[in-house]
Formats: C-alpha cells, structure tokens, sequence
C-alpha cells in the first residue's frame, strides 16, 4: 500500500494512546508492589518503577521492531531521516534512553543536588529520609552528588543553587517550546524523536484529512509559542522586580544601620527576624502568622515553599507585607 508523512493529528492520537497504556502498566506495577511490599516501599521506589515499567513497555515494541500500541492504533510506522527503512537499533536505543532514561536521571540528579546544597540550612531534617528522594538516596548518584559538593564553598554552593532553581524552571519551559514547534511544522512530537531523526510515515497514500486540519495545527503553534513569549516575559519582569526590591532592601538596611545599632538596645528578640538575626525590615507575615524580612522569606521561598519555623506549607503568593508595621 501506498504510505505518505503522518500528519500531525496522527502524531498526537498516537503519543496519547502510549501515554494510556504507559500509565496503565505504571499504575499496575506501583499497585502490585504496594501489595507486596507495603506503602512505605511503594513510596521509595515509586520512581524507579515507572522508569522500569516504560522501559520495558518500549523494549517489548519499539527496541524489538515492532509497533507500539498507539502506533498500532492509527496505523504508522517509523523510519528514520531518510524516510526509507526503519529506524536502526542503535537509533531506537538512543531515542528510548532519551525518552525514559534521561529525563529521571535529571529529575533525580536536580532533586539530590538542592536536597544536598540545603542540609546545612536545614540540620535537623537530615537524618530523615525524604520520600521524594526514593531509591537514589542509597545509590551511587547520591554518593557521587555528596563528594562534588562537600568541596564547594558557600558562595559555590549558593550559585549551583540558583543554577538547579533556574533549570528546574527552565526545562518545563523547553517542552513547551518543542510543543509549539510540533504544532506550526507537523513533526517530531516527542522532544527525544527530535533528537534521533525519528520520523513517522502512515499507510493509505491520501492525507486528505491531516491536510485539513494542519493549518488549525499551525494556529495552535502560533498560539502556544505567544503564551510562551508572554510566560517568559513575565517570569522576567517577576524576577527584575524581585531584584529591585533586593536592592532597594539592602540600601534601606545600609542607611538604617546606625539607628538600628542604637535602638539594638531598647528592642527585644520579639522584633528580630529569625532567618537573618536582626531586626526586621519590611515585616511580612507568613500564612501561619511567623514574621520575617521581607528579603529573607523571599529569599527563602526560592527553594521552599514552606514556613522556616514550623514548617506549615504556603504558596509565596500567599505571603503579607505589613505596612507600617511597629512593634
């Protein structure tokens, strides 16, 4: 039979019938485990079988030469740039190594890595395990992630920090752009078949229908990469204002520092922020009613999400600058 270039509609039919089957073996294997294991077993190696379930739902198909099922279901097949022949196993094995592999290497690696630059910040929540960390806790990723940064200065440390937080945030960002260029150019939709050159052809020669809908495709794009400009810019503008803010704190603090020295004298601990020691500027309230600096909550929030003192956890949005505030 006659076979032309998937369209993107078919590209989409079939990414979500993978991910339903996917979630499905997920859910079976997490279930099964639970059983066998119990919860507190499930929470730690939750990640790891996911990450085994997809591996193995791509062996069985793609590694093997066979279709997925969402390939299956809307009739395509894969082939690599030429278009020609199919994808050899070498290529198929990158494009699954890219495609389940790298993404939990990198989700674990960031997670050890801000967990291990904040255990100072933090001492008496060390010698508990995180679930969050699963597995990994006890691997070699995590051994290897402690010896780089024990030799770390604080200001090293305090810069890696700020890098892991600016790549948490940027990679959500990157899919969404892959995303929009999969709508406006019809092809790629996984970021990993980008990579590998892998490309889909469909049997049953016309495209009529694809043809049809490619231009609502093409609008979506346009759509989607303005949102995307319009969430950048924003974050942007959210963090120069959070910048100036900083600057304007620090400058206030500096003029202030010989009235505070003096007034150091006649104020109790009551009025002091317990992140920096001193005496509040620019009072904030926490959801749970803690008071702080302005600068050192935020500052705080960066990383987490939760009260410094007793750990309730709020959204930063959530959080109250007190005008006027004397005590």
């Amino acid at each position: 039979p006659a076979m032309a270039a998937a369209g993107p509609a078919r590209l989409v039919r079939c990414g979500q019938k993978d991910e339903l089957h996917r979630s499905g073996l997920r859910s079976g294997a997490g279930a099964a485990l639970h059983g066998l294991a119990g919860a507190k077993k499930w929470l730690e190696w939750r990640k790891e079988i996911e990450l085994l379930s997809d591996v193995a739902y791509f062996v069985l198909t793609t590694l093997s030469g066979y279709q997925t099922l969402g390939e299956e279901y809307v009739n395509i097949v894969q082939v690599d740039s030429t278009k020609k022949r199919v994808p050899s196993f070498l290529r198929r094995a990158v494009f699954i190594a890219l495609h389940a592999v790298v993404p939990y290497c990198l989700e674990k690696g960031l997670l050890h890595l801000e967990h291990e630059l904040q255990r100072e910040a933090d001492d008496s929540r060390t010698s508990q395990s995180n679930p969050a960390l699963g597995l990994s806790s006890r691997t070699l990723m995590r051994n290897w992630i402690q010896k780089q940064v024990v030799d770390l200065t604080e200001q090293q440390k305090k810069t890696v920090l700020q890098i892991v937080y600016v790549l948490k945030q940027c990679v959500p960002l990157l899919h969404r752009l892959h995303l929009a260029v999969f709508y406006i150019s019809g092809t790629f939709y996984h970021l990993s078949k980008r990579i590998t050159g892998i490309t889909y052809l469909h049997f049953g020669g016309l495209q009529g229908e694809d043809q049809s809908i490619r231009s609502s495709y093409k609008f979506l794009g346009i759509i989607s990469l303005f949102h995307l400009l319009l969430t950048i810019g924003v974050q942007m503008y959210s963090f120069k204002q959070k910048q100036r803010a900083r600057h304007e704190w620090k400058l206030h603090r500096n003029l202030a520092h010989q009235k505070n020295t003096t007034k150091e004298k006649t104020t109790g601990r009551h009025s002091r922020c317990t992140l920096c020691l001193e005496e509040r500027r620019h009072t904030t309230a926490t959801p749970c009613g803690h008071l702080f600096c302005w600068e050192c909550i935020t500052e705080w929030c960066n990383t987490r999400t939760e009260c410094p003192l007793c750990r309730e956890k709020f959204h930063p949005q959530k959080l109250i600058y007190l005008r006027h505030y004397q005590l």
